[in-house]
């Protein structure tokens, strides 16, 4: 039997028990979009930069590393998730950031910006000292939840990203493809490059199988990049 006043609560009674109705899909991204903004609403705080694995800071929490290929717009899409101009510095020099950066987000996540990978014109013994400190990061920190891999839209998948990829396969770490520069790609395009970004994921064992497109310069697909961490944050 239903309670009316339950029913008016939204709440159905099993024995002496109440229990939630349930939402539908619709309210239920509409709550995910909403605990996305307030997360992102927190301040947000760079506390750690770390060159070498002992200088890591201590564990606690939980952490969301984002990675990608120099100049494939970590900088700025960190930025454009927490609403700050300047909380990850952008250049126009690939290969620039070469530690590990950890910011606050309200004592509830971790942000970390890893150093770019595939510059092509870094020296070879930078690029074997920040890939060899890459893997034994990701392989040794139990507090990584998930690593962020960016893919730039305009541009096809290269060699270092499928090596980055299996990578995150032999650590063991998950790994979500997010697409960035959207708004500068046209319609059919990019659709197809979703469709490949899609098979790209299910081909690793590693990769979450949803993927998510964005543009730190219009905002697309900023709102639901916040909602995906904010199930993640403590």
């Amino acid at each position: 039997m239903v309670d009316p006043a339950a029913h008016a609560a939204g709440q159905t009674v099993a024995g002496s028990h109440l229990i939630p109705a349930q939402s539908s899909p619709q309210e239920a991204d509409a709550a995910a979009l909403e605990a996305g903004r307030l997360l992102f609403a927190a301040e947000c705080q760079f506390f750690f930069g770390a060159q070498k694995l002992d200088q890591l800071p201590p564990l606690a929490g939980t952490e969301i590393a984002f990675a990608g290929r120099s100049n494939v717009g970590k900088s700025s899409l960190l930025n454009a998730l927490t609403g700050r101009n300047s909380l990850a510095r952008t250049s126009s020099e690939p290969g620039r950031t070469r530690q590990l950066n950890f910011f606050n987000l309200g004592d509830r996540l971790t942000l970390v910006d890893m150093p770019g990978y595939g510059y092509a014109r870094a020296s070879k013994d930078i690029k074997a000292d920040w890939q060899g400190m890459m893997f034994d990061y990701l392989r040794g920190r139990p507090t990584l939840r998930r690593v962020m891999l960016l893919m730039d839209a305009r541009i096809e998948f290269k060699q270092a990203d499928h090596d980055v990829m299996d990578l995150l396969d032999r650590a063991a770490v998950t790994f979500q493809l997010v697409l960035t520069k959207i708004d500068s790609v046209r319609p059919a395009a990019l659709a197809q490059k979703i469709q490949e970004t899609e098979a790209l994921a299910r081909s690793h064992a590693a990769a979450f199988p949803r993927m998510l497109p964005t543009s730190s310069e219009t905002g697309e697909g900023i709102a639901e990049l916040r909602a995906e961490l904010a199930s993640l944050a403590a």
